[in-house]
């Protein structure tokens, strides 16, 4: 089993990241890793999911149905998946408020046959700065949005 773990600190509150965070239509609007999403944030629900595949490089991209398994209101948000034997993941984002905004704890724990086969060094090269990168397009998102003026209706 490995785990990625990656933190940043965004200078908005838990809620202002919850919604960027469970706007899945708008994934391919910001995130480098996950690029498409569709469905509900719904702990329960289904999902389906276009990722970067960060095993072959991050070219090549992988769809899969993921389950929804934490979503907690401005709190968590977390998703599993797993091909039989070969590959189980569980991606999460877990959002704390603290002084001046909120820390995000950005994970994923790589279980089964395939990940088996990767040392420490490959995750820390491989992967580790795919998810640092989805934490800055994370806070940047947050930013546009906190940035842009509500719009009028029929303006």
């Amino acid at each position: 089993m490995h785990l990625i773990r990656t933190e940043t600190i965004i200078p908005a509150s838990p809620q202002a990241v919850w919604n960027v965070l469970t706007d899945f239509g708008r994934y391919g609007d910001w995130n480098p890793l996950n690029l498409q999403v569709r469905g509900r944030a719904e702990a329960g629900t289904r999902a389906a999911m276009v990722f970067r595949n960060l095993a072959a490089g991050g070219e090549a991209v992988v769809r899969q149905t993921v389950r929804i398994v934490a979503a907690e209101p401005g709190r968590e948000l977390a998703w599993s998946g797993h091909v039989p034997l070969i590959f189980a993941g569980r991606h999460g984002f877990l959002l704390t408020p603290q002084a001046g905004g909120t820390h995000v704890l950005h994970t994923e724990a790589l279980g089964g046959l395939l990940p088996a086969t990767w040392s420490k060094a490959r995750i820390a090269r491989d992967f580790t700065p795919a998810y640092e990168a989805v934490n800055r397009a994370l806070a940047a998102r947050v930013a546009a949005l906190k940035e842009k003026p509500p719009t009028e209706p029929g303006a």
